[in-house]
């Protein structure tokens, strides 16, 4: 699939944004979303946060994007098996782990390792969100024009919006090493951070959660395969990614 270019997504500054960067956690949430209160820089009080979700939908819930980059190293995230363990950790902290859940992550046929798709390790749908919102009812559905993936729905382990265009910082961009169809690229040109263990030198495709960026086209729309990452630590690191417009965030499905 062609990628198209969607260009590198940096939200003008609002002077009363309420979107806040949590350094502790490496993550960039919307804490004035009404489904996430009390939410502040050091990460006190998250647990005990309202939440208009009730524990049977919590506990139902099989999508979120992670609400933190593991250790801080942007793109390099230990390898699909290391993203996807912090997608268990994240979601048994949060009341769902009683799932096998796993990274949208697409890593590439390099050094001998065979490509993998992030559309064929997340098993067969539906999903729901944290408020038990259906995002997708398939594969083919979750990859086609009718999902409802986007700002309002795409929503981490906690229940808190994604900043996206019109926060400052905006933290959109998510990891997913895919183009649109969730398939993985072709070796050559690096599009997964060295499948997901480099923090330095590589790139990485990124999505948009809430699927906007400088152009109304469709690499801007897209929630998995809109621009790669660059920056000048080689295009990896977290200050790289944040760099244009992003958190080292990624997309974690219930498999079963």
């Amino acid at each position: 699939m062609r990628q198209q270019a969607g260009g590198a997504c940096r939200s003008p500054q609002l002077k009363n944004s309420r979107e806040d960067y949590n350094e502790h956690e490496n993550s960039v949430v919307d804490v004035g979303s009404a489904h996430f209160r009390g939410h502040n820089r050091s990460g006190a009080g998250a647990a005990a946060a309202a939440s208009p979700a009730t524990g049977a939908a919590i506990a139902g819930m099989t999508f979120f994007i992670a609400g933190s980059n593991p250790g801080g190293k942007g793109g390099d995230l230990g390898g699909l098996e290391g993203a996807d363990r912090h997608c268990q950790q994240l979601a048994t902290a949060a009341g769902a782990g009683g799932k096998t859940w796993r990274a949208y992550l697409s890593t590439q046929a390099v050094g001998g390792a065979q490509a993998v798709n992030a559309r064929d390790r997340i098993g067969q749908g539906p999903w729901q969100n944290f408020k038990g919102e259906v995002v997708a009812q398939n594969v083919n559905d979750l990859h086609g024009d009718n999902n409802k993936l986007g700002m309002q729905i795409s929503l981490t382990e906690r229940g808190n919006m994604v900043a996206g265009v019109g926060y400052t910082p905006n933290a959109h961009d998510v990891l997913t090493g895919s183009q649109m169809d969730g398939t993985a690229f072709p070796p050559g040109e690096d599009r997964t951070c060295r499948n997901w263990t480099s923090s330095t030198q590589g790139a990485a495709m990124l999505g948009h959660a809430d699927r906007k960026g400088l152009r109304d086209d469709v690499a801007s729309r897209s929630w998995n395969s809109s621009h790669p990452s660059r920056g000048p630590d080689g295009g990896c690191s977290l200050n790289d990614l944040r760099s244009t417009g992003g958190g080292g965030l990624f997309y974690c499905f219930a498999a079963n």
